[in-house]
């Protein structure tokens, strides 16, 4: 079924809907009538996700006869050339949902004349479609272009919903390139927009394996009773990634893998492993306590830095049938560039929960295998009264949730080989969501479209997070640009350089290292 057009006295003054009406969109998880303008609309992550998303929604009959698309970008291009080159290939064309509803606006982000001609398409839409003057404004653009795009559309007074409807703004990524900026970029979008219209994405949170942290601490009471200080010796978190930087150099050159990956996915993921227990999953429960944990997050001082962080730029390497480049090989790149491709940080949480326990986080390019995933690793007993000569190679018990790929959980515990003797040795129990579920998983720009077309921030970012996050990495950029030492290196297809496996193997540990 699709959704009907809720009414306009279930929908407060200001585009707020009412908790009742609110709450029965997320439960059916259908779209309102809607109109999703994407600006940027000619650039890769439009054509890479974006459109596929809309296509899996509108396949999926989550979108509702009263939805239309509309394209906004530089490039010169008609309405149904937009519909078959860019739609053609997804199959929205054909789509019910869409057909008659795609629109093109072409134009300069900083002219005036683009947003006149939006608002004459978006009342068009309104009056054939019956879109219900509902829109959601998505900056698919370079973030230079961010500003330009929230004064165009404040000019024309398409920030503000008309009375029984919702304007809201999803803004990608980088939200700033610091603390500094991260606040400048908020006064922008808050000049024209207040908070609870504005979804701040991290594509991350939309993956159902990054999701089900929640529901295997929450939904489970097996769980809560260890998921501490007195339980866990240390949580390790690794985003490793196989691919180099590509064509994306000159992006990767302004941001590296602090920015890029360690200032949003890793914090989300940690804030969501470690955070308290909210009081209900509405989405200021999830995101107030998420702040509260960051906010505990212990800053490094200049003298902790050296110690509690480490970075790394990957060099040729590989093997003679496939030799991989150096980073500074790569296109766009500096050839005496000190950017960070790897970034390693020991955090630790000053809260009742985590005191003590040490928090290893860790990503980086051109590693040997392609992995996401959050490692608790439990105290060892306190007496083990079997023989050592009768241990094969026990490991400490661990708790491993796999994000990707490979999505599910590993249990790891010490148990008896089977024989007449008695040995112990460590064995795994699996959870795998391609073998336990039949159900589709939804990619996550999909699941988080929908999201922000019903209007639920859950998954989304708010802004003292961000600047939660940035408070916590930028003493180490910071700290990394002042330093002119040589940047360490390792070569691709390696676990990074060797700093990362003397930062934590100070206190006897080591990475979770598999090929």
């Amino acid at each position: 079924m699709t959704a009907q057009r809720p009414p306009t006295d279930t929908l407060m003054p200001g585009g707020t809907q009412t908790m009742d009406h609110a709450s029965q969109l997320i439960q059916e998880r259908s779209a309102p009538p809607a109109t999703l303008v994407i600006f940027g609309a000619s650039g890769d992550l439009t054509r890479r996700k974006l459109l596929p998303a809309v296509e899996s929604l509108a396949r999926h009959e989550r979108l509702p006869d009263q939805f239309a698309l509309v394209g906004v970008a530089r490039t010169p291009m008609t309405d149904e050339r937009f519909a078959e080159s860019a739609l053609g290939e997804h199959g929205l064309a054909s789509k019910r949902q869409l057909r008659g509803g795609v629109r093109y606006v072409a134009g300069g982000y900083d002219d005036p004349e683009t947003y006149k001609r939006l608002v004459e398409t978006l009342d068009e839409l309104d009056a054939r479609r019956g879109t219900s003057g509902n829109r959601l404004f998505y900056l698919s653009t370079p973030a230079g272009a961010f500003e330009p795009v929230i004064n165009g559309l404040a000019g024309v007074g398409l920030n503000q919903p008309r009375e029984g409807s919702f304007s809201r703004l999803v803004i990608e990524k980088p939200y700033g390139r610091d603390l500094v900026t991260a606040r400048e970029l908020d006064g922008v979008v808050h000049s024209a927009f207040d908070e609870h219209q504005v979804f701040r994405i991290d594509h991350y949170l939309g993956k159902d394996t990054v999701q089900n942290v929640l529901a295997l601490r929450f939904a489970n009471s097996i769980f809560q009773p260890i998921w501490d200080r007195s339980w866990v010796d240390h949580v390790q978190i690794t985003v490793a990634e196989t691919l180099g930087v590509g064509t994306r150099g000159g992006f990767y050159e302004d941001a590296g893998a602090m920015r890029d990956i360690v200032q949003n996915h890793v914090l989300q993921v940690l804030a969501l492993a470690l955070m308290e227990p909210p009081a209900s999953f509405e989405a200021e429960g999830l995101r107030n306590e998420k702040v509260k944990l960051l906010q505990a997050i212990r800053l490094p001082t200049d003298r902790d830095i050296a110690e509690a962080a480490v970075r790394g730029q990957y060099t040729r390497g590989g093997t003679r049938e496939e030799l991989m480049a150096g980073y500074r090989e790569e296109a766009g790149v500096d050839p005496l560039s000190r950017t960070e491709t790897y970034a390693a940080m020991r955090l630790n949480v000053d809260n009742w929960r985590w005191a003590g326990v040490p928090f290893y986080v860790r990503t980086g390019k051109r590693l040997p295998a392609r992995l996401t995933e959050v490692a608790l690793q439990f105290q060892r007993p306190p007496h083990l009264p079997i023989p050592t000569d009768q241990l094969t190679g026990l490991e400490a018990d661990a708790l491993i949730l796999r994000i990707q790929p490979n999505e599910g959980i590993s249990l790891r515990f010490g148990a008896k080989v089977p024989g007449h003797s008695f040995r112990v040795r460590t064995a795994t129990m699996e959870f795998s969501y391609d073998q336990t579920f039949v159900e589709e998983s939804p990619e996550a720009y999909e699941r988080l479209l929908l999201d922000a077309l019903i209007g639920d921030a859950s998954l989304f970012i708010r802004s003292d997070e961000v600047q939660q996050c940035w408070r916590i990495v930028d003493p180490i950029i910071e700290n990394w640009a002042k330093d002119n030492s040589p940047i360490p290196t390792y070569e691709a297809a390696s676990w990074g350089p060797t700093d990362a496996d003397r930062l934590i193997g100070r206190h006897g540990r080591k990475w979770r290292n598999s090929a």
